[in-house]
């Protein structure tokens, strides 16, 4: 256990896994999930070309092969079904490569992290996909190279903004990042000239040094809770969801994952001072992670800390992050500007988070008995805010100090499922801190195959670049759902080797256990309607 962690523990701690090497044939074995998964992320690299976010001012868009890829009907049909087949065989060849180092044994972290880095080299030159939020990026950056506040203004304030690529509802948006990511923004510009290409290939590097620090700290802050790094690894960092948002999309929350994942493992190793800075950075690239410092705090204060002496850690715990983050606003006059993220988030909701689909039923349901709809949905969605608060408020004061780092993680998790709007890539927010602490081989893994899959089906056909004019015989978002719904189809009911994850049997043996239910309750009413007559019977 690496030092100063032996303080740190948790209930799902798996002390049985085996230590010894993994054999050379079960090495041979991940290798073939590794090559698969390279084609896979392969396939997803030329599909981008033709259904990825190009920019209108790229010199790439005058190609004759992009031009072929983005307006003729069959480019744009190959390049959709290459795009949306890739990221599912990239999610059979997640499945396989966990099957296949079950035993993870100590070379099985070499494997995860070869994977990780085959998987992810197609995607580094893809066209953006599944989100063109890296365009924003870089109108935000020019806006602080020009003076402007991009915590007041958007980026339609500049000139020719939408050759950049940056989607229309950014127009007007106020940016909810960190003062560093404006700063690393401003930087790429300078850098770039906002040419959007290689705007675009600099914040996604910015990206892979998040998902970098993610492997190397990911399996260190597992080893401390006693859970087989290889496995937490391969769980929250290996995941195509990860690779996909992270890498092909260039999501900056990548670098606010893996600034947090340092910052914790650092004061779980005692080391609070540089934890406490690390988090600090990851607040300056997206304010979402203030919600690990009191957590921090907890740890700083110890196992056997007063009350008095928690509330004066969580005091310093604050006052250190804010502090910096205060004089870190100096710089391009962007003060405090990043707080209106915490305290006026975007309104609205996504019809598929829990608070959002729950919403939406009481909504239809109050409609029909007469009632406002509107307003029960509101207040649920508000109550289901709340009470995500309330969570984090018990988590912070009840659990065993050894848990902490654990109840840090369902207290991130809590905030984003029960929050209004969830995108795809937020439940890679807390995935790395629950992988950390522990996912059992049960229903919670089984969970995350569901989550990872939905959200994977669900980009592939949510975000394609398809222009207006193009003819096709079918529209291209649903080619792309009903080529990942047979996919999936098959990983579920016809694969021999992924089926087994959740469904422990054959079709054909799903088909007679069903028939034998439905026979079995067709026995039990015929003798429940036999049952009045032998009464009577027995009566006279």
């Amino acid at each position: 256990m690496t030092e100063g962690g032996a303080h740190l523990g948790t209930s799902e701690s798996q002390p049985g896994l085996p230590a010894t090497a993994v054999t050379e044939p079960a090495r041979r074995r991940a290798y073939v999930a590794i090559i698969e998964g390279f084609l896979g992320a392969l396939m997803m690299f030329v599909g981008s070309i033709g259904t990825g976010w190009i920019a209108n001012g790229s010199p790439m868009i005058r190609q004759p092969v992009v031009i072929a890829l983005r307006t003729e009907g069959w480019g744009v049909t190959v390049s959709t079904i290459l795009l949306t087949a890739g990221a599912m065989v990239l999610m059979r060849s997640w499945l396989r490569l966990g099957q296949r180092l079950g035993d993870w044994g100590k070379s099985s972290l070499r494997s995860v992290v070869i994977a990780i880095s085959a998987w992810s080299l197609p995607l580094l030159f893809c066209v953006p996909v599944f989100s063109r939020d890296v365009y924003a990026y870089t109108g935000q950056g020019r806006l602080v190279m020009e003076g402007q506040n991009p915590y007041e203004v958007g980026i339609s304030t500049l000139n020719n903004w939408f050759s950049l690529g940056a989607d229309p509802a950014w127009a007007e948006n106020r940016t909810p990042y960190g003062p560093y990511f404006l700063w690393l923004a401003r930087a790429v510009v300078g850098l770039t000239g906002a040419q959007p290409d290689v705007s675009v290939l600099l914040f996604r590097l910015l990206a892979g040094a998040g998902v970098l620090l993610c492997v190397i700290y990911v399996p260190k802050l597992a080893e401390l809770h006693g859970i087989n790094g290889a496995r937490a690894l391969w769980i929250s960092v290996a995941n195509p969801l990860f690779l996909i948002s992270f890498i092909a999309s260039a999501h900056n929350d990548a670098l606010m994952v893996g600034l947090a994942v340092a910052g914790v493992y650092f004061a779980a190793t005692r080391r609070y001072l540089l934890g406490i800075l690390l988090v600090t950075a990851s607040i300056g690239i997206k304010p979402i992670t203030v919600l690990l410092l009191p957590f921090i705090g907890v740890m700083w204060a110890g196992p056997s800390a007063s009350w008095l002496r928690k509330f004066l850690i969580w005091g310093a715990t604050a006052g250190i992050s804010f502090g910096v983050l205060a004089l870190s606003g100096i710089p391009y006059n962007l003060g405090l500007g990043w707080t209106w993220a915490i305290m006026d988030p975007t309104p609205g909701y996504t019809g598929y988070s829990p608070s959002g689909f729950l919403g939406q039923q009481v909504e239809f349901l109050a409609n029909v008995l007469g009632l406002p709809g509107g307003t029960f949905a509101t207040l649920l969605r508000t109550g289901m805010k709340y009470a995500a608060i309330a969570l984090v408020l018990l988590l912070m004061f009840r659990g065993d100090y050894s848990r902490a780092v654990r109840r840090m993680a369902l207290a991130f998790t809590a905030v984003v499922m029960l929050s209004p709007i969830i995108q795809p890539w937020y439940i890679l927010w807390f995935l790395p801190f629950l992988a950390v602490t522990g996912i059992r081989d049960d229903w919670q893994i089984r969970s995350l195959y569901v989550g990872v899959t939905f959200f994977v089906v669900f980009g592939a056909q949510d975000q394609l670049s398809v222009w207006s004019f193009v003819e096709l015989p079918i529209d291209a978002s649903s080619l792309a759902f009903v080529t990942a719904l047979g996919f999936t189809f098959y990983l579920l009911f016809l694969d021999v080797h992924t089926r087994k994850l959740l469904i422990e049997a054959k079709p054909l043996d799903l088909a007679r256990r069903g028939w034998n239910w439905i026979s079995s309750r067709r026995e039990v009413r015929r003798l429940r309607a036999e049952q009045p007559d032998r009464q009577q019977l027995g009566s006279r």
